[in-house]
């Protein structure tokens, strides 16, 4: 038996597009010798639709758009989707309207076959809000072409109690469909993709070995097929696998980009997985979250400031791979205390990437400004409000470019200055997306020397020089913030880990007053991160999926709110 597995990048609601999608994907596959066909999860509507599963046009829409996808697939290929089902019981039991479910496209019909058991509710994931767990896995077993198939659709695969040494919900849907006689099993995922905390290893990496350890486990094939392409700050990363009890592999995965892979499983499988380095996957995940936020806006240009630092010229670069050099404008604005290289450092950039640049001094909007305050602030002393008119100057410039000729404004803030809330309100923060607000500031500078490690892209000095904001004389994020080298460990566990202060104190060896002290500091500008661009996800704890009150008056044992 010959299976297709179909890994594909939906746009969420176009029903059109993704059935398209379908067809083609299901062409190839049926050139390719399948027998039938495997898609991932909510492979029509793509995922995470979100609010729109509360909007019954978009139910009636999807509807249609499954009639019309099994009535045009080959009649001689079964296809597998992944779909959504309205809960014929739900008002009877006071159950939800939907279930998350897999429909088998054949004959010219779609028949659900199974309904997923184990709904996500942590991070970025809210599947309660909308769908009904299903309560028994162990019929999500259907023949497809003589071969019993045990269907899993994702976080139904995350709950081995061997793998992960306890369970997060009461049941594991892999072993029901084993014990309920599956031959073969398969999960439609959309998995985004993540650097795992603490391990240093990506998302695919340990995908690997619970799905081997599966299985392994029950002596069966698992095939596991996964959503690519970006939905706003949520990257998947494709990596769809067949894997062998022997943890052996039919094919190498490929990650961020549409691929059909068919999988003999008559023959025999060779294939020992190739990871790519996770700062190559953290970049790839980044160009691909830059250019599927364009096209899925319809916005194929971008523009961003160009300070001669090095965020700016990561995201820059980043933007060139997404969108090409000549779809990126970069804009420096030289202000009073601008050194004399930032302006240099901006102008090799622009040529080395092959971008456009336009000059903006801001010293007369400074003066501007200051003329038009001077009543008002007379007799205080120069001090954060004036810096950050700077931010906010070139902010507004920004936008008015954007607004003027259509690119999206890029954001090139780091998570280390948001963690800390080093990042001006209407100034810095103005953007539609925010490329590299999940990097810790040590992670930029590995990604720049990473980008260049084939040339030069990035000016050296950009990655050499000391980091500042460059908003008053002779200024260095060091005059009040540890080395990034000493503070982003710190942030990290803070952040992503949740650890007490004297944990990471412990920890890290930083003193427990300057942790404190650093804990205030993130948790007093939650205000700013409500607030930030959309962000391209790539740790296991982005802004998104971190649930703080924005205002509280919890205080913790070493004092900090």
């Amino acid at each position: 038996m010959k299976i297709a597995l179909c890994q594909l990048n939906p746009t969420v609601g176009d029903f059109d597009g993704n059935r398209r999608r379908i067809l083609e994907a299901a062409a190839e596959a049926r050139r390719l010798g399948a027998d039938w066909a495997l898609f991932s999860e909510l492979a029509l509507s793509g995922y995470p639709p979100e609010d729109l599963l509360l909007r019954e046009g978009f139910l009636d829409a999807h509807d249609r758009a499954l009639a019309e996808l099994a009535g045009s697939l080959p009649p001689d290929l079964p296809c597998l989707v992944g779909c959504i089902e309205r809960n014929p019981d739900a008002k009877a039991r006071g159950a939800r309207a939907l279930y998350n479910a897999a429909a088998l496209c054949e004959d010219g019909l779609a028949r659900v076959v199974a309904r997923k058991a184990l709904l996500p509710t942590y991070d970025i994931f809210d599947e309660l809000r909308y769908f009904e767990p299903w309560p028994r896995p162990e019929e999500n077993v259907v023949t497809i072409g003589g071969r019993r198939i045990g269907i899993t659709i994702c976080e139904d695969a995350w709950n081995d109690p061997v793998f992960f040494g306890a369970r997060q919900y009461p049941v594991d849907p892999v072993e029901c469909v084993a014990t309920a006689g599956a031959e073969v099993l398969v999960n439609l995922s959309a998995s985004p993709w993540n650097r795992r905390a603490g391990d240093g290893e990506g998302k695919e990496v340990f995908r690997h070995r619970m799905l081997s350890a599966a299985s392994a486990r029950h002596g069966l094939p698992f095939l596991f097929v996964n959503q690519v392409g970006g939905n706003v700050g949520i990257q998947f990363d494709g990596g769809s696998m067949a894997i062998g009890p022997d943890g052996r592999m039919a094919f190498q995965p490929c990650f961020y980009e549409e691929a059909v892979h068919v999988v003999d499983l008559g023959a025999s499988w060779g294939v020992e997985p190739r990871w790519l380095p996770l700062v190559e996957m953290q970049r790839r995940a980044l160009v691909q979250g830059i250019a599927d936020y364009g096209r899925k806006f319809g916005m194929d240009r971008c523009v961003l400031g160009l300070s001669g630092g090095i965020d700016s010229a990561l995201t820059a670069a980043l933007a060139v791979d997404a969108l090409g050099p000549a779809n990126v404008t970069g804009v420096a604005m030289p202000s009073t205390y601008s050194s004399s290289h930032s302006l240099g450092d901006a102008e090799a950039l622009a040529r080395n990437l092959g971008i456009r640049l336009h000059v903006v001094p801001i010293a007369g909007l400074q003066q501007a400004f200051g003329d038009a305050l001077a009543e008002i602030f007379a007799g205080t002393e120069p001090g954060l409000a004036e810096e950050n008119l700077q931010a906010r100057a070139r902010g507004t410039l920004l936008m008015a470019v954007s607004n003027k000729f259509g690119g999206m404004l890029l954001t090139t803030g780091n998570k280390s200055e948001a963690a800390v809330g080093y990042c001006t309100l209407y100034g810095d923060m103005n953007g539609a997306l925010a490329p590299i607000a999940d990097l810790w500031k040590t992670e930029v500078w590995d990604m720049a020397r990473w980008i260049n490690r084939e040339g030069i892209r990035i000016p050296v000095s950009s990655i050499e020089k000391p980091p500042s904001a460059e908003l008053r004389p002779d200024q260095l994020d060091t005059d009040s913030l540890p080395p990034y080298e000493q503070l982003d460990p710190v942030l990290r566990l803070l952040v992503e880990e949740d650890l007490p202060v004297t944990a990471v104190a412990e920890r890290t060896g930083m003193a427990e007053e300057t942790v404190a002290e650093l804990f205030r500091k993130v948790m007093a500008t939650e205000f700013k991160r409500f607030q930030y661009a959309p962000t391209v996800r790539i740790s296991p704890r982005c802004w998104g999926g971190r649930r703080m009150p924005v205002s509280h008056r919890f205080v913790d044992e070493r004092g900090s709110i």
